[in-house]
């Protein structure tokens, strides 16, 4: 007995030394950028529920509750459960984000540990964040939330609901977990771009991604003594010719594992930068991350990572995918009945795909073109030429899907809403989705709108590239920045196009059409192109516009305020106006929206003539200072020579003597 009590006590001397000198795994379960991709797609109408190996769909959140739970039950090993952001915004299922917080529910039913904040998560501004939040807390469903980025005003009191649900804890800069023996410190980020991305957040300000994570890195070592530091990190990896996660990785030591997000990025293996572990798995919850580390001698390596897919081949959890359909029904309800929708609602067929990329797509037609026809529907006098929208753009970025045929070709209305998916109402109007305004600019304005394609999208990536209706234009990507578009062409009232005088000397005002987040960006773009590409947003009458909230096209100018058309509607609307081509009853997508039409031409040229005419100020600017460049270059070889042939001279001359 004495020899036995002995060993114990010897065991219990020597065992929590023995454990934190052994190597230990560590696995870590992540996901980013749901946007609210609570069901399975694309589409979402060929999920057959309670089957597997039945259909093509990907992603659906009770299907990674089921991944959760089996890479869970495979370990011993402590398992973290974390998401980078963005998880509402995208699908019907956050139009009532404030109201029931279903993507944060769920996330607690499924046991998150942490989950951070993305630049989405501030669309509904500050005060509808701080309701997305508290409704969760109120229903004891809140995953804990962690984000370090957050600079509020002080003086306005726009972010005050938002300044509290922090204060109260419900969003906390950093967390510590202790498993066995290795303790863990988690932190959020917001990255510079995500922070752009995020114009509703205001006036709610982000603190530079690097000095914030330098201070979270030395709270976390120093203060809280945590052996391991992982980053949950809404900055993303090459986006454009940025690449923050790894910048930062560069930057900031001390931090072991980044979990990316909002570039929408798959990592097939982690990027490992200043023995900084990078990771990222994708958008819509296509896949699940699976980091296992070990912690060994103070340092986490990796062990071994795997994306799992999420597809037909998982079987959905039935509780989650229950908890979903009743979601469904509080949509209709609350949502779509008001529209004469709902959310399986058949509204039209195809028989071909329309996809979406970084060039002219037929998808990107078929959205520009509607959010024209339903503006010109809504507010347009036939009596009056000059109020006729003769342009409509589509940014890329609000584009979220395209769409998709299926096994059906049906179109049902949960298909089409997560094509323009985003943004809020403005002023009065709270409800979400963009609201269209209308505006009018110059015809060189117009050039200069078209210049984003060519030479902004490059730089700033793909969100940028934008989709056009009403306007076709060619450009050479061989000539100068700024200054690449050749020829443009306006659709006239017949439906046929002609040339556009984007001329200095053409005075007339020509009405454009787009989102007020779009028009937003036009309006701004100057400020980042040193004013090349300055755009001023005009009344009919020519005069600049201050407020472009202002110009949110009315759909009912007999009511009180502004009852704003949403683009999302104008999807439907514009689907339903179509033939019944197949006499099924349903409205057929027309064949015109089967290939691209030219809309966007690249005629790439290296013969002076092209890269130089037509030309505006930037190109003529340009070829003077490299002809001064020249110049210069010319005359410093002259002198060059000369003071060389001067020492040959002497040089010669004293040999002689």
């Amino acid at each position: 007995m004495r020899r036995f009590a002995i060993c114990f006590v010897l065991c219990l001397f020597f065992t929590p030394a023995a454990l934190s000198a052994s190597p230990r795994t560590i696995t870590f379960l992540h996901t980013n950028d749901f946007h609210s991709h609570l069901m399975p797609f694309a589409p979402e109408l060929d999920f057959v529920a309670g089957q597997t190996s039945v259909d093509d769909t990907k992603g659906g959140v009770a299907r990674i509750a089921t991944v959760l739970a089996n890479e869970r039950e495979k370990r011993i090993n402590p398992v973290f459960t974390v998401d980078s952001g963005d998880f509402t915004m995208g699908t019907l299922f956050h139009m009532l984000a404030r109201e029931e917080s279903f993507e944060l529910c769920l996330m607690h039913e499924m046991d998150y540990d942490y989950v951070t904040l993305g630049n989405h998560e501030f669309d509904m501004f500050p005060d509808g964040l701080a309701s997305t939040i508290t409704t969760a807390h109120l229903k004891n469903r809140l995953p804990e939330m962690v984000f370090s980025s957050a600079v509020f005003s002080g003086t306005s009191s726009k972010d005050d609901t938002l300044e509290q649900v922090f204060d109260q804890g419900l969003v906390r800069p950093y967390a510590v977990a202790e498993k066995q023996g290795v303790r863990i410190g988690f932190y959020g980020i917001i990255g510079k771009i995500a922070a752009g991305d995020a114009p509703f957040a205001s006036p709610v300000t982000f603190r530079d991604p690097i000095e914030a994570s330098r201070d979270m890195v030395e709270i976390l070592r120093e203060q809280e003594r945590v052996d391991i530091v992982v980053c949950l990190s809404h900055a993303g990896l090459d986006i454009g010719t940025s690449s923050e996660d790894k910048t930062m990785a560069e930057k900031v030591d001390g931090i072991d594992i980044i979990i990316s997000g909002h570039s929408h990025s798959l990592t097939p293996e982690p990027i490992v930068v200043n023995d900084t572990i990078i990771v990222q798995a994708g958008k819509y919850g296509q896949a699940v991350g699976v980091l296992d580390v070990i912690f060994e001698n103070g340092k986490a390596v990796v062990k071994k990572y795997n994306l799992v897919e999420i597809d037909d081949s998982i079987a959905a959890n039935p509780l989650i995918q229950s908890r979903i359909n009743d979601y469904i029904e509080k949509i209709d309800e609350h949502i779509l009945k008001q529209h004469g929708l709902s959310y399986w609602k058949i509204i039209g067929s195809t028989d071909f795909d329309l996809t979406i990329g970084e060039k002219e797509s037929t998808a990107g037609n078929l959205l520009a073109d509607a959010v024209r026809w339903y503006a010109q529907k809504h507010d347009h006098d036939p009596q009056d030429p000059q109020a006729r929208i003769q342009m409509a753009i589509k940014a890329n970025g609000v584009i979220r899907a395209g769409i998709l045929k299926g096994k059906t070709g049906r179109l049902a209305v949960a298909d089409l809403f997560r094509t323009l998916p985003l943004g809020i109402g403005m002023d009065e109007d709270k409800t979400p989705g963009y609201p269209l305004v209308t505006c009018y600019i110059h015809g060189y304005e117009i050039k200069r709108a078209l210049e984003v394609v060519t030479s902004v999208y490059p730089l700033r990536g793909s969100a940028y590239f934008l989709q056009l209706s009403g306007v076709r234009f060619t450009y050479n990507p061989y000539r100068m920045l700024f200054d690449r578009v050749t020829d443009i062409e306006i659709q006239a009232q017949d439906g046929s196009y002609e040339p556009l005088d984007y001329s200095r000397s053409n005075k007339q005002l020509y009405r454009i059409a787009a989102n007020i987040y779009e028009a937003t960006f036009l309006k701004v773009i100057g400020s980042f192109t040193y004013n090349i590409l300055e755009i001023v947003p005009k009344d009919r009458n020519g005069n600049p516009i201050d407020s472009l909230v202002d110009f949110r096209v009315d759909a009912d100018p007999s009511r009180q305020g502004i009852q704003e058309l949403k683009e999302w509607v104008a999807v439907m609307e514009y689907i339903s106006s179509f033939k019944d081509q197949t006499g099924d009853g349903l409205a057929d997508i027309p064949d015109q929206y089967r290939r691209p039409e030219g809309r966007i031409t690249v005629k790439a040229s290296l013969n002076p003539v092209n890269l130089l005419y037509p030309s505006t100020f930037v190109t003529w600017m340009a070829a003077a200072a490299v002809g001064l460049a020249a110049i210069f270059v010319f005359f410093v070889f002259r002198l060059v020579t000369r003071k060389t042939r001067k020492k040959r001279k002497v040089s010669k001359l004293g040999s002689n003597l």
